[in-house]
Parts: structure tokens; C-alpha cells; sequence
């Protein structure tokens, strides 16, 4: 629901009109974002949010942000009143849709994150990733709840994959992937060879290789059995975390 439609005009020259949405920022944002253009100064979101709001709208927001969405949506249309670019409105604006929607569509990692070795969490210095992505494929839940959260570096995700499963889904894992910026090729990715539990035993050997210590290690699988081979070969000071069924 609009609130009223405003006239936009910048040094007394009209340039369009635009409904207000119904925000509590509406009015604020209007005349902020008029006297930026008007000064010639940087336009962008910050002229919207705050660093701190910024950081929290990258994650799920209860509300699924919906007064933010109304706020992006009012500054990208004046934008195109005012002519000017709102690319990083619109980036936004499709994280936080993105975002919330694989909130309500997918189930919750965090809540079933399971710390399966010890009965505390010990102090962590990395966090490494072991992806079953043949069996376990809801990328953005694995970024929102996982990877961003744990700041888990590109090569210490390891994913590994058949060529079956590779020639099927790659698109598909591809193109989810480039929401976030990255590629197969950005992780520590192998194609493995045909046959049962290959890429398992990749992910484990993967693992062994590493020797890790006093770190935080995630096994994304549905696979009971390379759960146990984990918990079996894992140091005593890793916190290994799996998925609980």
C-alpha cells in the first residue's frame, strides 16, 4: 500500500512523480537521496543503510526484510526518475530475496549441525569443509549457514564428484555457485572415477592428507557410513561437525 504519490523535482525542474511506500524511512530517504543527487555526490545503498545494517541484511532477517525490500525498491525507482545507476540496490536487493528465501525453502544446517566427537566445542583456529555435493546440493544453505558464518577459505572446501554426477548436475551446481561468485574450480574440487563411494574415499584421503589439528571440521553428507570413517580417523582436538539425520 502507497502512502501518496510525490512530485520529484531537482533545482526546480520536474522530474517525475513517485509513491511512497509505507516505511517509516520513506520520507527520510527521499530527501536524502534528492540532496545527494542534487550536490552530486556518490549515490548508493549507504544513502539507505548503515555498515552494521548492511552486514545484517546479508543474512536471514526475521520478517524475511520486508520494510527493507520496500526501502530498495523506492530508491531504485528513483533512480530511474533521477537517472542514476542503483546496481548495487538491485545486488542487494537480490541477495536478501535469495537469502530468505532459501531460509523458508530449505532446512535449517545450523540447527542440525551436530558436534559428533566430543561433548564441547574446543577452541578452533580453521575450519575446513568436506562436501558430499552429489548427495548433499543446497548450495545457498551450505554459504548462509556454514562457509560465510565459519569464514571457511575457498581451499579449504574440498568437493569431489563422479563424472555421472558431474555430467548431470554441473550446470546446475555451476550456476548456483555464481551467486556467490565462485566456480567448482574455486574449491578443491576433484572428478573422481566411476564407481561406489569413490568420491568418498577422495573426501576421506582428502582429509587424512591434512593431518588437521585443533580445527573446526564440517561433513556435509547423508552418507551414515563416511560419517563414521571420519569420526574414526579425526584428531581428538578437531571439533568435527556432521549433519544429523
Amino acid at each position: 500500500m502507497a502512502l501518496h504519490k510525490q512530485k520529484v523535482s531537482i533545482e526546480h525542474k520536474y522530474r517525475g512523480s513517485i509513491e511512497f511506500p509505507e516505511t517509516i524511512e520513506a520520507k527520510d530517504i527521499f530527501f536524502r537521496v534528492k540532496q545527494a543527487y542534487a550536490n552530486h555526490e556518490k549515490m548508493g545503498i549507504h544513502l539507505l543503510f548503515s555498515k552494521s545494517k548492511l552486514q545484517k541484511l546479508r543474512k536471514y532477517q526475521k520478517g524475511s526484510s520486508e520494510t527493507e525490500l520496500l526501502n530498495l525498491d523506492f530508491y531504485i525507482e528513483l533512480g530511474e526518475i533521477l537517472n542514476f545507476n542503483t546496481q548495487d540496490a538491485k545486488k542487494l536487493k537480490s541477495s536478501i530475496v535469495l537469502t530468505n528465501d532459501t531460509a523458508h525453502s530449505s532446512f535449517n544446517i545450523t540447527k542440525r549441525l551436530k558436534l559428533i566427537n566430543k561433548k564441547h566445542k574446543s577452541k578452533a583456529i580453521k575450519s575446513y569443509l568436506f562436501w558430499d555435493i552429489e548427495n548433499f546440493s543446497s548450495i545457498s544453505s551450505i554459504f548462509n549457514d556454514i562457509i560465510e558464518p565459519y569464514s571457511i577459505d575457498d581451499h579449504n572446501i574440498f568437493l569431489a564428484a563422479n563424472p555421472d554426477s558431474l555430467y548431470l548436475k554441473k550446470a546446475e551446481w555451476e550456476a548456483n555457485l555464481y551467486d556467490y561468485g565462485k566456480t567448482l574450480n574455486s574449491f578443491s574440487f576433484v572428478k573422481c572415477a566411476h564407481g561406489k563411494d569413490v568420491a568418498d574415499d577422495v573426501l576421506l584421503q582428502n582429509f587424512q592428507d591434512l593431518r588437521l589439528k585443533g580445527s573446526n571440521v564440517f561433513i556435509l553428507t547423508f552418507d551414515r557410513e563416511l560419517k563414521e570413517r571420519f569420526t574414526e580417523v579425526t584428531h581428538p582436538s578437531n571439533n568435527l561437525f556432521i549433519l544429523s539425520t
